[in-house]
């Protein structure tokens, strides 16, 4: 009989070592290490002694048929997957508790049931009689939907196998499944590695479709060792804040479609509503006529999005000034401040500096640059920007305004919007494609747009108005604000 091994796996990323030790050193964080069996229940011998068998190898031509997709009723969801599910896919979905995961799974199985499918759903923390109460809740209480308590993968794998394949099987979640061939604790490493390992293999084995919910650490990672987002074949992450009604919905990994897509829902009391147009949306209750406000025109995946970005910079009487951003990378932030101090003489360091995209999403791309820098100046000198004007470009560490992608598709949403003119690179103008209808500002540099801001504050009652439009105002020279 083989010796039990025992090691200590950090329960963050997965790393195993001889010994116990405060921090880990792949990760860093400290006090994750437990300890684990990782012998496995078949002995080495045993599985040394296993002759491997031959398997037929394939030339790179030839034709291979589009894998079969699977739509699960909710467009929102099928355009993050890639446009449905497919046949022995694998999905993981993590979001922060309470965030609508559930919600979102249930509606999915509920109309993926009365279509005529096989639906199961496993919860492992949940008894049955709770998801029967958020199923009528939802009024999805009549679809057939096979549900059941669970946490052994032997049991379910078993249970599952029995009749016909199920088109989609909805694991909740994966940090409470248990194996037999592990000997360690649910939720520890060794054993969600395993069980994902277990359900991946059934899913490749018969095709069935399967989402594993995770949780969440504290930074917003899945918990868990990051294998497990190696080994299924997309991630998706739900966003959103508790107290906003909108929910987001992005993929992290998605090896059947696009990663940069998202899916734009509305919590209501009836569950989940897909929202068709998330720009007007996110624009429906922006503050019109406020300094410190820019509508920045992005793109996320295939979709145009337009966002309100705020921004508050007011004096501190702290020895260092506060940076706080929600929604945005706070390294842009700081990139974007340093080229306006440096470049366009507008000193922020005697100044507190706030900024936030409305609307609960968070923007990846650097195309809000010019955005966030015009927001900020605005609400330095209290200008208002105009009201009826989207702003992108992505702004170098020289202060010269470069293009960015996906023009033409920006300024089209913004027509379609009711916008007026929109602020853009130079570089940029020949791309419009010349049928939206906006009046357009092509900006080269930053200090240009920052003397047209200040030239608006200026109009207002302020004084030291620069002498000309392409100047740096006196008062950014001289730190006034």
């Amino acid at each position: 009989m083989a010796k039990n091994t025992l090691s200590f796996v950090c329960q963050n990323c997965g790393a195993a070592y001889n010994r116990w030790q405060g921090k880990c050193e792949s990760c860093g964080e400290w006090n994750t290490l437990a300890e684990e069996d990782t012998s496995g229940s078949v002995p080495v011998s045993i599985r040394s002694r296993r002759k491997g068998r031959t398997f037929a190898l394939e030339s790179l031509a030839g034709k291979s048929p589009d894998a079969p997709r699977l739509s699960s009723g909710l467009s929102e969801l099928d355009r993050v997957t890639g446009g449905g599910f497919v046949r022995g896919s694998v999905l993981l979905v993590g979001g922060d508790p309470g965030i609508g995961k559930s919600t979102l799974l249930t509606q999915a199985t509920s109309l993926l049931a009365r279509a005529g499918h096989r639906v199961v759903y496993i919860s492992g923390e949940e008894a049955v009689a709770q998801v029967r109460l958020r199923a009528e809740r939802l009024g999805l209480s009549d679809a057939p939907v096979q549900l059941a308590a669970e946490t052994s993968v032997e049991d379910i794998v078993s249970t599952l196998s029995e009749g016909a394949v199920p088109r989609l099987i909805v694991i909740d979640s994966i940090q409470t499944m248990w194996t037999d061939t592990v000997e360690s604790a649910p939720g520890t490493v060794t054993q969600v590695r395993a069980s994902a390992q277990a359900l991946i293999r059934f899913a490749k084995k018969t095709g069935a479709a399967i989402i594993l919910v995770g949780h969440v650490t504290k930074d917003g990672q899945i918990a868990g060792p990051r294998v497990v987002e190696h080994m299924v074949d997309a991630v998706m992450s739900f966003e959103g804040e508790g107290s906003q009604q909108f929910r987001i919905l992005r993929a992290v990994k998605n090896r059947f479609g696009p990663t940069d897509e998202i899916g734009v829902f509305e919590m209501t009391g009836l569950g989940l509503r897909e929202v068709t147009n998330p720009s007007e949306l996110f624009l429906s209750e922006r503050d019109l006529g406020t300094p410190g406000t820019a509508v920045f025109a992005g793109i996320e995946g295939t979709r145009p999005v337009l966002v309100e970005l705020q921004a508050l910079v007011a004096p501190t009487s702290l020895g260092t000034p506060r940076r706080a951003v929600v929604g945005w990378d706070p390294s842009r932030l700081s990139m974007v401040l340093a080229v306006l101090e440096a470049h366009c003489g507008v000193k922020l360091s005697g100044h507190d500096v706030y900024l936030n995209v409305a609307g609960g999403l968070r923007i990846n791309e650097p195309a809000a640059d010019l955005a966030a820098a015009a927001a900020l100046v605005s609400s330095l000198v209290n200008a208002q920007l105009p009201t009826d004007a989207v702003y992108f470009g992505e702004i170098s560490l020289s202060g010269v305004v470069r293009p960015v992608a996906q023009t033409p598709a920006r300024l089209k949403e913004a027509a379609k919007l009711g916008f007026q003119r929109a602020v853009l690179p130079e570089s940029a103008r020949g791309e419009t494609g010349g049928d939206a209808g906006l009046s357009l500002n092509a900006v080269n540099s930053l200090t240009t747009l920052v003397a047209e801001i200040a030239a608006r504050g200026s109009r207002r009652g302020e004084s030291n108005a620069p002498a000309e439009k392409n100047a740096t105002p006196a008062r950014f020279r001289r730190g006034e604000g």
